[in-house]
């Protein structure tokens, strides 16, 4: 392992022999200068991790000597060191980018604190992170063996999540690697729970159920409307939990969370099915029977999603919500700077829904874009390119606007993905439907052990194509692949991004309520 090299540069130097002596012995490497000038030509020819800069010297100032060492060497941290306590000095050097702040006499300790809090506090916070994480498998194992209810599960996919990201900047792979093999235990288990339990949750009247994509807008955004302050629903298309929190961060100083839960979507996890459910209010097959003009079967090929705007209509009616409202839906950049420029018109409207799609084409993009599938080639990267999108977006900056002008938001999804990678085997005619998550057809050939069916789609609510069409669904990070062509399909497909089935990631989303700061 290299050692850590130090430049100190101060014009008495010699008084500072002690301190070097006692960072040697602890194992660093230091060179000294006594003037700015030769500090800064060490700089230009040598390779330094960190430097000691007197802020009070002859000749070149320490500020002056700062500055030069930033124009060459940006991100090398300096820690300016100054007998001064002088406001304006320290607003100088902090102005300046400096790493640290000590006022003479500084002690060896101090030193050393600076050194560790500059150089090693990453790779300080890896080992206790990653130190915790193994305290915390056993626990979370447990908490597995002993999930019954839907209230469980969320907190265990919580828990998972935040460790996920908690791991993402630790660089070891093994214990990530330990992390997801624990995901996937959940997901398997967690596959099984729902397939026992959903037939019954979509036949059942209490309170021990998941919140569905169904009760959502009535149980959770209906009751914060008021008459006289406008609420925007932000609906981000196939947005995961860990997506949300990781573009949380960027929020904070513009809001403060009053609420954030997980709902469950409704199967098949799917825009389609998912969404129109979330505006009507009513499960697909009762939108099929009593909306019957704003439902599109699966074999239809005009747009599935175009009718959200009556949908929504209908249930504020059907619910007695006489309230002004906006419905928008962004597919693209232009219309959503557009939007942007006509936002204070919406402040006038009790309810502003606006749905944004740009993790949906990001997720469909990166299965058939080869140069996207490289940049969110996993997980940690899915995250990345997700926060970075928002951190530019227009999206960002409608809910700066919103702050600024003390509008309370609410964000949410129609359901999430995961990154599938086993292909299962099925045969189907010509009419099944397309998706790789789930199927619905007449003539369906599968392994019942490898996914959850529904040989009669009208008792989880959903409409039949035919009347013998029954739904498959997969599970944990399956796919479902024609036995025709099945080669293509399971290399095209494996570790890409899919929806429609059952996961944690697909069907635990999150639902968030902010308040402007």
């Amino acid at each position: 392992m290299k050692q850590t090299k130090i430049l100190w540069v101060d014009d008495e130097i010699e008084i500072l022999k002690p301190h070097i002596l006692f960072l040697e012995q602890k194992g660093y490497t230091v060179m000294a200068s006594n003037n700015g000038m030769d500090a800064i030509e060490l700089i230009e020819n040598e390779r330094f991790d960190i430097v000691f800069l007197d802020e009070n010297m002859p000749g070149l100032s320490g500020i002056e000597t700062l500055e030069r060492i930033k124009k060459s060497r940006p991100q090398l941290p300096v820690v300016m060191i100054t007998k001064s306590e002088e406001e304006s000095i320290m607003e100088d050097a902090i102005g300046s980018n400096i790493a640290d702040y000590l006022i003479k006499p500084v002690k060896p300790n101090q030193i050393l604190l600076s050194l560790k809090k500059n150089l090693e506090t990453k790779k300080l916070v890896s080992e206790k992170t990653i130190s915790a994480y193994q305290q915390e498998f056993r626990n979370i194992s447990m908490e597995l063996s002993d999930a019954v209810d839907y209230k469980d599960w969320e907190a265990i996919y919580k828990k998972l999540v935040q460790w996920e990201l908690n791991l993402d900047s630790s660089n070891d792979e093994g214990m990530l690697e330990i992390l997801m093999q624990q995901k996937e235990e959940a997901n398997a288990m967690f596959g099984k729970y729902v397939s026992r339990n959903y037939s019954d949750w979509q036949n059942a009247d209490n309170k021990d159920i998941p919140l569905f994509s169904n009760e959502l807008l009535k149980k959770k955004v209906f009751p914060a409307l008021k008459a006289d302050k406008p609420l925007f629903l932000f609906v981000i298309d196939n947005l995961r939990y860990d997506q949300w929190k990781s573009i949380e961060p960027l929020l904070e100083s513009y809001f403060y969370s009053d609420k954030e839960e997980l709902y469950c979507s409704i199967l098949p996890t799917a825009t389609q099915y998912a969404r129109n459910a979330l505006f009507a209010g009513m499960m697909p097959l009762e939108i099929q029977k009593k909306l019957p003009e704003f439902w599109v079967d699966e074999t239809e090929a005009q747009g599935k999603n175009n009718f959200e705007e009556a949908l929504l209509e209908k249930q504020l009616a059907r619910w007695s919500k006489s309230v002004s409202f906006s419905y928008h839906k962004v597919l693209n950049m232009d219309f959503a700077k557009r939007l942007l420029d006509k936002f204070s018109d919406l402040l006038n409207k009790q309810l502003n829904v606006i749905v944004y799609n740009f993790v949906d084409m990001l997720s469909h993009a990166r299965t058939d874009i080869e140069i996207i599938r490289e940049l969110a080639e996993d997980e940690s990267a899915y995250r990345s390119i997700t926060r970075s999108w928002f951190e530019h977006s227009p999206l960002f900056d409608m809910l700066k606007y919103l702050s600024n002008k003390g509008v309370d938001v609410m964000i949410t999804t129609d359901h999430g993905s995961i990154r599938v990678k086993n292909p299962v085997q099925i045969v189907g005619d010509k009419a099944t439907s397309v998706n790789l998550r789930y199927k619905t057809g007449k003539n369906l050939a599968y392994n019942p052990k490898e996914v959850f069916e529904i040989r009669n789609p009208h008792e989880i609510h959903l409409p039949k194509q035919q009347i013998s069409s029954s739904f498959i669904f997969a599970r944990q990070a399956d796919f479902l692949a024609y036995k025709n062509n099945y080669n293509y399909y399971a290399a095209h497909y494996k570790n890409t991004f899919q929806h429609g089935g059952i996961s944690l990631e697909e069907m635990l989303i999150p639902f968030v309520y902010l308040k402007a700061r």
